[in-house]
């Protein structure tokens, strides 16, 4: 039975606050990051929670090693007290974000290209049709 576990972490980054989502399912680690824009309350948390998680891009799953170990509950308190003091997010997670900004990024950029090179193409079309056009009558 594959084991599913969801995080969300609100932060603030300046001027925003933003979401990140950490979904582990099994031994795999996928990443979203959602800016929120001003401080969500609870309420507003939850209801985009229920209303947009299934809209989520989460990354592409990145491998992970989990242990499984049983920890002592009073240790299990600490370290959720631990993690409610920290701030950001996860050293992978940063890195996932960081793939998936660079994948974006080399996308626009291919994109970016290929309707510029369209651009070009039409303005030549445009170009030799006139051409055509001038000489047609002589």
């Amino acid at each position: 039975m594959k084991k599913v576990a969801v995080k969300l972490t609100i932060y603030f980054e300046y001027p925003f606050w933003v979401g990140v989502f950490e979904k582990v399912e099994g031994n795999t680690l996928a990443i979203c990051r959602v800016v929120f824009g001003s401080e969500p309350t609870n309420p507003e948390v939850y209801n985009f929670i229920l209303k947009n998680y299934s809209k989520l891009e989460f990354t592409e799953k990145e491998e992970i090693e989990i242990k499984n170990k049983s920890i002592n509950p009073k240790r299990m308190q600490r370290e959720i007290g631990k993690q409610n003091k920290k701030k950001g997010i996860e050293t992978k997670s940063q890195l996932l974000i960081q793939k998936q900004l660079k994948k974006n990024k080399l996308e626009r950029k291919v994109t970016k290209k290929q309707k510029k090179i369209l651009k070009e193409q039409r303005k030549f079309d445009i170009k030799q049709k006139k051409r055509k056009q001038k000489h047609k009558g002589r």
